[in-house]
């Protein structure tokens, strides 16, 4: 059963049968005494349908080696260091990865994203590994001020791009895109604007009119996805892609709201994604 997440022998999870699914190998102690555990949606996993927010998610340790879409996939968490603060974060690298997707989640949101974590397990699946981390601290997320401040996200969303960059818990030499969502779009393009090497960005219901006439400067491919029952949010993608001066694409997916939460949507949004950073990489 390709698709399906699993740390070994045990219990099923996330309804997955034992004998459906591969047993993963520890590579750390950290991931033998599971000090950290990180969410992944049930719903996610080879369908890659987003399940209602209420579903009991499926909980795997980071610092593991996992079997995913055939194909052998290291999980790791780390910390991502910015001024007098630590990020934590989750660095997913397929064995075949073509590039990293930085994902720089939206307004109220962390590294946990339900959406974001199951458009980064479609890029695995598809050969790109992928960074989530939180753009701001618990104390600094409780400030709404924050949520919107683009110069501090993009402040952070850069150190994390600097850091896949130089990474050595990868192959060396891999290209690094950026995938953002919400205010995170804006933090992408200020970033794919003054940071030289980003390959590609991709925007999932964003706010790229946060990014102000930076756009102007954005040389990086740029795919816009928005759902076409998300108005404000389509027309705003409409004035900013006028700016935008590089490779860009706007696709709007039909029947789609903000959350991308309709049947199909957020495999389209994947799909779109992987293809995009996988032409650019």
């Amino acid at each position: 059963m390709p698709g399906v997440w699993f740390p070994g022998p045990g219990p099923p999870l996330c309804g997955a049968p034992v004998e459906d699914v591969q047993p993963a190998t520890t590579t750390s102690d950290a991931a033998k005494t599971a000090r950290s555990l990180l969410s992944l949606p049930a719903a996610v996993l080879n369908g890659l349908t987003v399940p209602p927010d209420h579903l009991r998610p499926c909980w795997v340790p980071a610092g593991v080696r996992l079997w995913f879409a055939w194909k052998v996939i290291e999980m790791d968490e780390i910390q991502i260091a910015s001024g007098r603060s630590s990020l934590p974060g989750e660095f997913t690298v397929p064995s075949d990865a073509a590039g990293i997707a930085v994902f720089a989640h939206g307004s109220g949101s962390s590294r946990l994203s339900p959406r974001n974590v199951a458009v980064a397990r479609a890029l695995n699946g598809r050969g790109i590994a992928t960074l989530l981390f939180d753009l701001l601290t618990p104390a600094e997320a409780d400030d709404r001020g924050n949520v919107f401040n683009i110069d501090l996200l993009s402040d952070r969303l850069e150190t994390a791009a600097r850091w896949a960059m130089t990474s050595e818990r990868g192959p060396a030499g891999l290209s690094v895109g950026l995938f953002g969502a919400s205010t995170g779009t804006a933090a992408a393009l200020v970033v794919a604007a003054r940071l030289p090497g980003i390959g590609a960005v991709v925007s999932r219901g964003g706010r790229p009119d946060l990014a102000g006439t930076v756009l102007e400067e954005v040389t990086a491919p740029t795919l816009l996805i928005v759902g076409s029952e998300d108005p404000v949010v389509v027309e705003v993608n409409r004035e900013a892609f006028g700016s935008l001066r590089g490779e860009k694409r706007l696709e709007v997916i039909p029947g789609a709201g903000h959350l991308f939460e309709e049947p199909g949507a957020l495999e389209r949004v994947a799909g779109l994604a992987a293809d995009w950073f996988l032409r650019h990489f």
